[in-house]
């Protein structure tokens, strides 16, 4: 499939794109068929030399299949050569990366995330007896670790009466 995409050139922090017609398996700043522009990305927006494309050869390479890419599309824009593409819906390009998941999850739990807000309020004086009564506290596990304790003989006299019908 050919495409019309950007070939990179220039140094190095200053580059310069060419536009290119090349077929889509070929490497980016590899063989191509022909070069119809450039792209200056480092002038201003308004400056004629930023865009220098020819534009006969874009239509005449679109009527034969060619597909440019996004940023192409992009470009040939700006110059009017085609109508510009519809702007893309990322709402996460906004948010640091590391916080990205987090903002993600928040986003589908936000009814959970209304009813935290509401728990630590009524926590907070919870928190308050806690530290009264360390000793309750500790007086509870301690029953709780000796049911733990039964629990697995329970299940261990389970597991005999399975044995036995085996044999």
């Amino acid at each position: 499939m050919l495409r019309i995409r950007l070939s990179m050139g220039g140094v190095r922090k200053r580059p310069v794109y060419k536009i290119v017609i090349a077929d889509s398996r070929y490497p980016r700043d590899g063989k191509f068929i022909e070069k119809i522009g450039s792209f200056n990305p480092l002038l201003p927006k308004d400056k004629k030399e930023r865009i220098k494309v020819e534009a006969e050869r874009v239509k005449y390479w679109m009527s034969k299949g060619a597909q440019p890419t996004l940023r192409v599309s992009r470009i040939l824009g700006e110059a009017q050569i085609m109508p510009m593409p519809k702007p893309g819906n990322n709402p996460n390009k906004a948010i640091p990366k590391k916080e990205r998941k987090k903002a993600g999850e928040e986003s589908k739990e936000e009814p959970k995330a209304a009813a935290k807000k509401e728990e630590p309020k009524k926590e907070e004086p919870k928190a308050e007896a806690k530290k009264e009564e360390p000793k309750a506290e500790a007086k509870k596990e301690e029953p709780k670790a000796e049911a733990k304790k039964e629990e697995p003989k329970a299940e261990a006299k389970k597991e005999e009466p399975k044995k036995e019908p085996k044999t």
